[in-house]
């Protein structure tokens, strides 16, 4: 088992920042790759950004790419995601994951409770 808590999620302007983080604890952290995903009222969960388990490799989806930058650092169990210039449209709640590599949520077996973002026009 692996578990994940999310933080860093409030509500902040357009054109701010945030910095999420997602702390994991359990099975050896460096094994899985991980992911952020995000889900917003009606929709689908979707996938936002991932990384290798060394961290070597990140991918993004296209409407965060330039602006996110998705880091960890395996010494501390934690991912990150920095989020720059957030826009309305990124309004959700975030989720982090963990698992194998890959941009759909089956890839990933273990998840975090979530942490909302919210960002006013």
């Amino acid at each position: 088992q692996v578990q994940l808590v999310e933080s860093g999620g409030g509500l902040v302007q357009a054109g701010a920042s945030l910095r999420l983080s997602c702390a994991a604890s359990g099975r050896t952290f460096s094994n899985y790759a991980m992911a952020w995903f995000r889900q917003a009222p009606g929709k689908e969960r979707e996938f936002v950004a991932r990384i290798s388990p060394s961290g070597s490799a990140t991918g993004y989806v296209n409407s965060v790419k330039g602006r996110f930058t998705i880091s960890r650092d395996n010494a501390k169990n934690t991912v990150y995601l920095q989020m720059n210039s957030l826009e309305p449209e990124d309004t959700s709640v975030y989720y982090c994951a963990a698992g194998v590599w890959g941009t759909s949520t089956g890839g990933y077996t273990y998840w975090g409770q979530g942490t909302q973002v919210t960002v006013s026009s």
